[in-house]
């Protein structure tokens, strides 16, 4: 893969915060990717038994030569994804006497980015991490934006901060041993870039789906490079979510309440986000905001990427619209969902008459 793609640098500027984002080809085995990014000597690698069969090896090597290098290894899967294996990451600091100037390297997925930087953001009150991830959800998504949590069985990423890695490596070589489950899940968050803001992005998608399919190097480097470039400028003009941030929620608020339902890892994150984001455009359809063209123009792009769209039809429409209730972007009382005014163009709102108790219904057991 390595000798058809070359590297892209996007810079994210954040003030004191900034980081640079490097995108391409053998990345993770280059002692000069980290260089300027891990300022004391102490670095802990988090990673997951399933990265770090391929993955540790030539990490560790490339930091040896400048740090004292220790590995944690965490089981696999969203289930995972809690406040235990976040005290497991703590008690692991503790006990080998890391200082504040050490660095966590987060290697794996949105599971290890997530548990491994909230765990920075709260050891001594914030030590530095570097984001390593090796999916393409991560990639495209949860390694860019400072969005770090654990999951509670009451709700997706209620309990977490926002703090910055200080430099993120999106090695797309790695993607070569990614599971076509794994893989498809990441392009539920490339294809919601082009919904929300991004209509040409989302022409090119449809258009190159059977070349992403097969992971032609070129292509899954223009995927990674757009959507990035996609969640920095959102992020840049919107660190906290306060406004378009938010925006970057599409099909998340249904796909949350699925997981949270279903059972965490039952479906991957972007399998309920995928779904989700059919969900919403059914809503907007129903809002009269996309005709039915618009809509089966969504679902084609989304299915032909291996992803599903539609939930499991035996879920209870009540239960999911109570977990949606619980959602942490709810605010006095008002649910507020990423809906679509066009392909491109994603606007939030609260106020859906029927429409999303008619969606529910249509998709989901009464």
């Amino acid at each position: 893969m390595s000798d058809q793609a070359a590297t892209a640098t996007l810079h994210v500027a954040l003030g004191e915060r900034s980081y640079d984002i490097h995108i391409g080809p053998n990345l993770i085995a280059d002692p000069q990717a980290y260089a300027g990014a891990i300022r004391g000597r102490r670095v802990l690698i988090v990673t997951n038994d399933t990265v770090a069969e391929h993955y540790r090896a030539p990490v560790e090597q490339a930091l040896t030569a400048e740090h004292d290098v220790d590995t944690l290894i965490l089981p696999d899967g969203e289930a995972y994804k809690t406040l235990a294996t976040l005290d497991t990451v703590a008690e692991h600091l503790l006990a080998g006497g890391y200082g504040r100037d050490a660095t966590i390297v987060a290697l794996g997925g949105g599971v290890i980015g997530d548990v491994a930087g909230f765990a920075a953001a709260v050891y001594q009150r914030g030590i530095d991490f570097v984001q390593v991830p090796t999916t393409l959800l991560a990639q495209v998504d949860s390694s860019v934006g400072g969005k770090t949590g654990v999951n509670h069985p009451l709700g997706k990423n209620m309990i977490g901060a926002f703090y910055q890695p200080k430099r993120v490596l999106a090695d797309i070589d790695v993607l070569v041993t990614l599971p076509e489950r794994e893989f498809a899940a990441g392009m539920a968050e490339v294809i919601k870039y082009g919904l929300i803001r991004d209509a040409v992005f989302f022409d090119w998608l449809e258009a190159n789906m059977a070349g992403i399919n097969a992971r032609e190097p070129e292509l899954i480097t223009e995927i990674v490079r757009r959507s990035v470039a996609n969640k920095a400028e959102v992020v840049i003009a919107d660190e906290r979510e306060a406004g378009e941030r938010a925006l970057l929620n599409l099909g998340h608020t249904f796909g949350h309440a699925l997981e949270a339902e279903l059972g965490y890892g039952a479906w991957l994150h972007g399998e309920a986000v995928a779904a989700g984001m059919c969900m919403a455009a059914d809503t907007s359809q129903r809002l009269g905001w996309l005709d039915s063209a618009q809509v089966e123009r969504i679902n084609a792009v989304i299915a032909a990427a291996g992803l599903p769209t539609a939930p499991p039809p035996q879920t209870s429409a009540a239960r999911i619209f109570e977990l949606m209730r619980r959602d942490k972007k709810v605010s006095a009382g008002a649910l507020p969902l990423i809906l679509l005014a066009d392909i491109g163009h994603a606007v939030r709102h609260t106020d859906f008459g029927d429409a999303l108790d008619q969606t529910l219904h249509h998709y989901l057991a009464a």
